[in-house]
């Protein structure tokens, strides 16, 4: 099933409306590109009800709010919840301040999501109402590790449910659930941490990837994790002497490019808890 969600997104090509952080929001639009999807960029309040109700799906990234980007994250998401399109929340930096912390929370509580993605520690932060993160990455204490995943199964599931969305943590170990199975997902290199964006990115390609499958949304989501993961094993094994992560950025969006659904079938290391 998952490698046939990315040839359905390039089948149908869904275009995707990105409220996203100015860190990374060209990395966002070529992998949007990169993996069959199309993506436009708004955070203008009066523009983004008519940029949202040309798409399929929203991606909110809360990377570096303002004022009127938060007020546009609403007023784009109240119309996409009223079209019925997919709506994923990227709560970068959730717990690192308090701006960030209730702006994501009011997110949460305010419009119905399809996807929450983040790491291990924002995710608590929504989950538990508190939580600390080293600027916008995990804190070291929250990591997914072979000793404590089944709780952090139980945890995934658990939120998944109360939330009423699927939730996908992404780290060394991905978890991607709904309230009933979780994918443990083991694609990835830990060298893709100090590229700027690679979550980013994913959370845009995962919208795409949920637009063009409705009726499969947590394969869906899982699969995006599982390309993006693979997208940085190939991109790695292709870096050359004197690449460096500049390189390396490009090297994944390439792979991505280059990725069908036989690679993705052969490649993807899952398991199905």
């Amino acid at each position: 099933m998952l490698e046939t969600c990315i040839t359905n997104v390039r089948n149908t090509v869904p275009l995707v409306h990105n409220i996203t952080n100015y860190v990374t929001v060209n990395d966002v639009a070529n992998v949007l590109l990169a993996c069959g999807g199309s993506p436009i960029m708004s955070d203008e309040p009066e523009d983004v009800a008519d940029i949202t109700s040309i798409c399929g799906g929203l991606n909110i990234n809360i990377g570096t709010l303002n004022k009127r980007s938060i007020e546009a994250m609403f007023v784009a998401g109240h119309r996409a919840n009223d079209l019925g399109h997919v709506v994923l929340l990227d709560p970068v930096g959730a717990g690192a301040s308090a701006l960030r912390t209730s702006t994501a929370v009011r997110l949460m509580e305010d419009l119905k999501l399809d996807v929450i993605r983040g790491n291990v520690s924002e995710i608590k932060t929504l989950a538990l109402g508190s939580g600390t993160t080293k600027g916008v990455d995990a804190d070291a204490a929250d990591a997914v590790t072979e000793d404590n995943l089944d709780v952090m199964v139980r945890f995934a599931k658990d939120f998944a449910a109360r939330a009423g969305v699927i939730v996908a943590i992404t780290g060394a170990i991905d978890l991607v659930a709904d309230g009933e199975t979780c994918y443990v997902i083991r694609n990835g290199r830990p060298e893709m941490g100090r590229i700027t964006g690679t979550g980013c990115q994913l959370s845009g390609m995962m919208a795409a990837f949920l637009v063009a499958n409705p009726d499969h949304k947590l394969e869906a989501a899982a699969a995006a994790v599982c390309a993006m993961g693979l997208a940085g094993e190939i991109g790695w094994a292709n870096m050359l002497p004197g690449d460096g992560n500049s390189t390396y950025r490009n090297r994944i969006i390439d792979a991505i490019y280059n990725m069908d659904g036989k690679t993705l079938k052969e490649g993807a290391k899952y398991e199905v808890r």
